[in-house]
């Protein structure tokens, strides 16, 4: 019988329903997950107007989240939403790791870095990415890859979006297929909102490339990062490295 392997922790935007569901469909056995979600202030959860303000919201909310989602002492941190980096840009994402890792004692990780990771492991370099924001928001994703020595050779966010958190996997799969581009080495969906495991498969045997989401490397990242390197198959070829 396995016994307990790994505890998760993950801060996760209020209203986002796709973090908690898609993480428990990715756990082994023995791994526990545990949430707690940030304050966006003021607005509607998941809408595109005035995401900027929601997502400085959640920052400013997060010493106080990650200070409480500690006392359960798990291995890792997860700030799970992808958008809080490309605010920050690098020195601010820097800043606010060291920042959280301190009072807390506990490992954090944003889930670009997660990201970051991933594209590296894959050996990715140039990639395309489909972003479920506003144009904004996705040029502010861009600029944050690019920033960090990746190349995007085409970058588009996904068009008729109302709410991130009522978007589906098959939207989710359209987008990755908009995006894509011959001279890409991978498609990344960011935002991890949007629905994207079911259908990562499906898209790496049609592109005949890695496709990887916000959500599939936090996962493999945490699980990574605490020793557990069972692969996890079904999910795209990232989930399946050590």
């Amino acid at each position: 019988m396995i016994g307990w392997r790994a505890r998760l922790g993950f801060l996760v935007p209020p209203g986002n329903p796709t973090v908690e569901m898609e993480m428990a469909a990715l756990a082994p056995t023995g791994v526990t997950l545990h949430f707690h979600r940030m304050d966006s202030g003021d607005g509607v959860p998941g809408a595109l107007d005035n995401q900027d303000a929601r997502t400085a919201a959640m920052i400013a909310s997060l010493d106080g989240a990650a200070s409480l989602l500690a006392l359960v002492k798990p291995d890792i941190i997860v700030v799970a939403h992808t958008a809080t980096s490309y605010y920050l840009g690098r020195a601010g994402e820097a800043e606010l790791l060291t920042r959280l890792a301190g009072a807390t004692g506990t490992r954090i990780v944003t889930a670009f870095g997660a990201v970051a990771a991933a594209l590296a492991r894959l050996q990715v370099k140039r990639l395309a990415l489909g972003a479920p924001y506003s144009a904004e928001t996705t040029a502010q994703g861009r600029a944050h890859l690019e920033a960090h020595g990746f190349t995007v050779v085409h970058a588009q966010n996904l068009p008729g979006v109302s709410n991130i958190y009522e978007e589906t996997a098959e939207r989710a799969y359209g987008l990755a297929r908009l995006v894509d581009r011959p001279d890409a080495q991978a498609v990344f969906l960011s935002g991890t909102g949007m629905p994207t495991l079911p259908v990562l498969e499906l898209l790496e045997q049609d592109l005949k490339k890695p496709a990887l989401s916000s959500n599939a490397a936090m996962m493999w990242h945490a699980l990574r990062s605490c020793g557990v390197n069972q692969p996890i198959p079904g999910y795209g070829r990232l989930l399946t490295l050590e």
